[in-house]
């Protein structure tokens, strides 16, 4: 089973289509066989990055310039029961970036359930990546260097 880092799981050709069949492991679908990537039985989004859904050129500034940024400028990090919510300065500058990178995400990631909140009295920007049963594990495996940064102020 091919393993494709969550970073670079958008560069794979553009006919394919990675796939969680399980937690834990990744794997290549062909999207010309829906059977393989859509949830059985009901009408969620697939749980897999869609590597269509950006050009070339969104797919550079979303994980060569905008995802190391914001890895950068995170102050920190917490567990949620269904994902993690991660904390950054509160300035317009950040905010432009995570609002672009989260629409972005939306539209490679749909099955994330993406949230921001601007915390009252100058507090921090809160971007929550969550979702349903497995999609932790999946951000706890491929965004391990974001949860390095420990818990969150």
């Amino acid at each position: 089973m091919f393993r494709a880092p969550f970073s670079r799981c958008v560069t794979a050709a553009a006919t394919f289509a990675v796939v969680v069949p399980a937690p834990g492991t990744v794997a290549l679908a062909d999207p010309a066989k829906p059977e393989q990537s859509i949830a059985s039985g009901n009408h969620e989004s697939p749980f897999a990055c869609m590597t269509a859904a950006l050009t070339p050129a969104e797919r550079k500034q979303h994980f060569e310039e905008y995802g190391p940024r914001l890895r950068k400028l995170c102050k920190g990090v917490r567990e949620l029961p269904n994902g993690y919510e991660f904390s950054f300065a509160p300035d317009p500058g950040t905010y432009e970036v995570l609002t672009t990178w989260m629409l972005q995400e939306r539209r490679c990631c749909p099955f994330f359930d993406l949230g921001l909140r601007l915390d009252r009295d100058g507090g921090p920007l809160r971007l929550t990546l969550a979702g349903r049963p497995g999609v932790k594990e999946f951000i706890a495996e491929e965004l391990r260097p974001w949860l390095s940064k420990g818990a969150a102020h």
